[in-house]
């Protein structure tokens, strides 16, 4: 075994002297001799910094943590509100078109689900559309019997008893295929057939109109060609 050195209290000097205040640094054999304490300085001092600097970085952290809840916890705040202003406008929008429609068919006629609203000028088809769309309808697309009756009593009121009204219906895309403002085939159909055979104007005549003077029957026109028409609105 080697030498240590070692950090040694005399218990006293010679008698007479005062007590010895320090200590010594003296080599001696490994196995003679305990040490009775280091040479090193005192280690408190290290340990006390190193024990503040944890207290700081585990502060520091919890501070990071709450803003980072506390924002988390503002944006889902913000985003609730958001959503709720959202949801007021649609509400908003939906009673304007509610009131819009009510002035609608005050001014028109109402049926079951619907309403609608004549409009003498004689127009293209494309133009009747176009104006109905713009108001918020469309053309007329009478979907049952009642349905048909009702508009063929109200354009005999509200416009001429010898009158031919633009259909929201036509075969444009494909000749005898007939869809609505949708796109979606017509199931409900009134063609006149006991003396013309309609629809038969061929690719000449790809928009529908119905007739006053055949009882709300239906013919087949020219797209070009000018008629009245009758918007329709959907109600709840």
């Amino acid at each position: 075994m080697g030498d240590t050195t070692v950090c040694i209290r005399p218990a006293n000097r010679a008698e007479g002297r005062e007590p010895f205040s320090g200590a010594v640094s003296k080599k001696v054999p490994h196995s003679t001799f305990q040490p009775y304490f280091s040479c090193n300085m005192d280690t408190k001092g290290p340990r006390m910094a190193f024990y503040l600097l944890l207290m700081v970085h585990s502060s520091l952290q919890q501070t990071f943590s709450e803003n980072r809840n506390n924002k988390t916890e503002l944006d889902s705040a913000v985003e609730e509100l958001q959503k709720q202003i959202n949801d007021i406008v649609q509400e908003l929008n939906l009673l304007k078109e509610q009131q819009a429609l009510q002035t609608v068919c005050l001014r028109g006629t109402k049926v079951l689900g619907k309403c609608f609203l004549a409009d003498p000028v004689k127009k293209t088809f494309h133009s009747a559309s176009d104006d109905c769309i713009a108001k918020g309808g469309s053309l007329s697309t009478p979907l049952t019997w009642e349905e048909n009756d009702q508009l063929y009593n109200y354009v005999r009121q509200s416009i001429s008893s010898e009158e031919h009204i633009w259909l929201g219906i036509n075969d444009m895309i494909t000749d005898g295929q007939w869809v609505d403002n949708s796109g979606s085939n017509v199931r409900f159909k009134n063609w006149e057939t006991e003396i013309t055979l309609q629809p038969d104007g061929g690719h000449s005549q790809n928009c529908a109109v119905l007739s006053t003077t055949a009882k709300g029957k239906w013919f087949d026109e020219s797209c070009r060609a000018e008629k009245a028409s009758v918007c329709e609105f959907n109600i709840v």
